[in-house]
């Protein structure tokens, strides 16, 4: 607790003063020729209590002196000031992404399993952060726009499957697409993450030209080349290694001021998502400042009911000299 003029307790020294004062007022000019025939008296109870009066009187002048110096609590709030970042995740759904070339806990898994897995990782770990979703084949579609529901981004995302559009890679296409929902935002940091396993063999605009457009706009364009990179045997056969066009990747990233990374297994490719939630960081400043809550009421009903409490049993029998 504080007080807003502490100085006016410097009043609580002139209580002594008018005590004093009080008595000297009070005092009864009754002569008796032997005062010792007071002795063998009784005290009536209403004696007895007086000096009630003069503790309900004192109290009550400090509890005013406090009021009046207005005492109050402190009251601790912080605010927090983010400055989130607008991500679009690019994820390739082309058939490709169906080779079971990666492994958890020993068991063999899709390269598309392991992506969802680890991106939902990483969305619910940028709380502060817009994410939208785009998929792409030989077309980009839109699956969530930017949005702070992650829950629901989310499962969004557990629904995907390769197959869901015609089959191909159209690289260009989806950064456009991606640029497209990010052009008009106005954070401070727009990127885009492209993760794919393939060249780009479909669509209009080639993916340096989208790469320029995602640059002239300030967008970064990290790109993530997936796959293991050796063959794989499926029943009776045996699938040639995916190729991987890591030149236009790595371009692609280096025009738009952005990093290529090459993930050939699933932990490297946690690994990868991880760097990039490094490279990009959200701004949280966090301000704490103090308010004053007034306290200065409860001193003053209670200043009150000293002061009235004491002023009525002073008008009664226990604030009169017995006769």
């Amino acid at each position: 607790m504080r007080f807003a003029h502490p100085w006016l307790l410097l009043l609580l020294l002139l209580i002594p003063v008018l005590l004093w004062r009080r008595a000297r007022r009070r005092h009864a000019a009754v002569h008796f020729p032997d005062s010792d025939l007071l002795n063998d008296l009784p005290v009536s109870l209403s004696v007895r209590l007086q000096p009630l009066l003069q503790l309900f009187y004192v109290l009550g002048l400090v509890c005013l002196i406090v009021a009046i110096a207005r005492p109050q609590h402190e009251l601790q709030e912080s605010r927090v000031n983010t400055e989130g970042v607008d991500i679009v995740l690019l994820l390739d759904l082309s058939t490709s992404m169906d080779i079971p070339d990666f492994s958890r806990n020993g068991q063999r898994q899709t390269r598309i399993d392991s992506a969802k897995q680890v991106i939902s990782d990483f969305i619910v770990k940028r709380k502060n952060d817009r994410i939208g979703l785009v998929v792409f084949s030989a077309l980009p579609y839109s699956v969530a726009p930017l949005t702070l529901d992650h829950s629901w981004l989310v499962q969004r995302l557990d629904g995907l499957h390769t197959g869901m559009l015609e089959d191909g890679t159209a690289i260009g296409d989806a950064i456009a697409s991606a640029v497209n929902r990010l052009r008009d935002s106005e954070a401070k940091s727009r990127i885009v993450i492209l993760l794919t396993d393939g060249i780009n063999n479909r669509g209009e605009l080639s993916p340096e030209n989208a790469a320029q457009a995602a640059a002239s706009f300030g967008i970064k364009v990290y790109t993530i080349g997936i796959g293991g990179g050796l063959p794989v045997r499926r029943g009776f056969f045996t699938l040639p290694p995916q190729e991987i066009d890591e030149s236009t990747l790595r371009r692609i990233a280096e025009l738009s001021k952005a990093e290529y990374f090459r993930a050939r297994d699933l932990q490297t490719l946690e690994e990868v998502y991880n760097q990039i939630d490094k490279l990009e960081k959200t701004k949280i400043e966090m301000k704490q400042f103090s308010r004053y809550e007034e306290a200065a009421g409860n001193w003053l009903i209670a200043a009150l009911g000293f002061l009235t409490l004491e002023k009525i049993l002073s008008l009664s029998r226990f604030g009169r000299l017995p006769e």
